[in-house]
């Protein structure tokens, strides 16, 4: 099976873990990288993302069949989109009942779409609870554990594993008060900010924030190789094997 394009989901049972700021990133790496992306806000009480990604996001809702079907239809679609899903904390039990009982896993991976959960680890029962579900309910999707330095240290990983095979956990690393109050002005976007530094941000924060992002932007990088080449290994095994 050849991969065209990835569907993206930020996930985490708790609320302000950095699911948004996430969802920005990766949203705007694919911008980056001349893709074109559509992201999806279910958060909405606060639908933030929108703010930010005016032009390539929209708010969804999940609490009626009508607004599951049409969801899910647009992410497992193969129109050659990237597609970013920041899942609020409040939908993240009924949009995973939903995405389990259509077998949405299995139906993007049909269509040569790489579904993808980037997870936000803390060390929380709930979080490692639910971590666990997703392991055992979507084995056919990359369940990708990311470390927010924003939340402490990384001592709790062991309640995180990652498969052999596939992408390892994603470190975001901590921005400091300064940066955060630059790339929090509504609407801010790391790809217009990757050029020349703006004429109300210091040159000494700009260069500061574009080391941040280049680092990201790699860790996304290589989780988009290890999904393509965990995927080449699946199927050399299947012709293998038949």
């Amino acid at each position: 099976m050849s991969l065209h394009n990835f569907v993206t989901i930020i996930a985490s049972p708790r609320s302000r873990v950095g699911k948004t700021l996430l969802a920005r990133m990766l949203a705007d790496f694919y911008l980056h990288n001349g893709r074109n992306v559509m992201a999806f806000d279910l958060n909405a009480d606060d639908p933030t993302l929108t703010q930010f990604l005016p032009a390539h996001s929209t708010v969804a809702e999940i609490s009626d069949t009508n607004g599951q079907m049409a969801l899910f239809d647009r992410l497992v679609a193969d129109d050659g989109v990237y597609k970013v899903v920041d899942l609020g904390h409040k939908a993240f039990r009924s949009f995973f009942t939903v995405a389990g009982e259509i077998g949405f896993a299995e139906e993007a991976r049909r269509r040569s779409v790489a579904p993808i959960i980037l997870f936000i680890a803390s060390p929380d029962a709930t979080s490692v609870e639910a971590y666990a579900d997703l392991r055992r309910l979507f084995p056919q999707a990359a369940l990708v554990p990311v470390h927010n330095e924003m939340l402490g240290s990384a001592q709790h990983r062991d309640k995180f594993p990652v498969p052999s095979a596939g992408p390892v956990l994603i470190h975001l690393p901590a921005l400091t008060p300064g940066l955060r109050k630059i790339i929090e002005r509504r609407p801010f976007s790391f790809v217009d900010s990757s050029g020349a530094a703006p004429l109300d941000v210091p040159l000494d924060a700009h260069i500061e924030l574009q080391r941040w992002l280049r680092r990201i932007f790699l860790e996304f990088r290589e989780m988009e190789l290890r999904v393509l080449l965990a995927d080449l290994q699946s199927s050399l095994q299947v012709q293998a094997g038949s």
